[in-house]
């Protein structure tokens, strides 16, 4: 690890954490929140979030075949619409210079969740795009994650 940030700079991890009870008190399920946090971990090659968010997910009873094809959601069959929209809304604004968004993402995702819940979505993946910046700048530890609850 380069930095300890979670220690010499506590604000940030503070700053971080609202952002995530901010997401964590929407609408939106654990479950598709785990994918999106996995996807964008995947994404932008961060191991430590990776490990995360696999750990965090099969916690709360993830199948782990959605777990093993996050990585090719597109080609595989057991993401129902709904996840599919939140994972490409996921890829395009974590791929953002690339992406631009386009009009028919916007309102396929609008077609599945309403404004708040699509406030919420994006919301996260700005956090764990947050984190992954943290997890990769500084260089956390990968594997290394323990879960609070002493699981994984």
């Amino acid at each position: 690890m380069r930095i300890d940030y979670r220690s010499v700079f506590p604000a940030a991890i503070q700053a971080m954490a609202a952002l995530e009870e901010a997401v964590r008190t929407s609408t939106l399920e654990p479950e598709l929140l785990e994918l999106v946090k996995l996807r964008a971990s995947q994404l932008n090659g961060c191991g430590y979030c990776v490990d995360m968010h696999t750990k965090d997910a099969a916690a709360i009873g993830v199948d782990p075949q959605r777990l093993h094809l996050a990585v090719a959601w597109r080609e595989a069959p057991c993401y129902s619409k709904r996840e599919r929209a939140a994972l490409a809304w996921c890829d395009a604004l974590t791929l953002l210079p690339g992406s631009d968004v386009p009009d028919d993402l916007y309102a396929e995702v609008g077609g599945h969740f309403d404004e708040a819940e699509v406030v919420a979505l994006t919301l996260a993946v700005v956090a764990i795009n947050g984190w992954n910046r943290f997890a990769v700048g500084l260089r956390s530890p990968v594997g290394s994650y323990q879960r609070p609850d002493g699981g994984g």
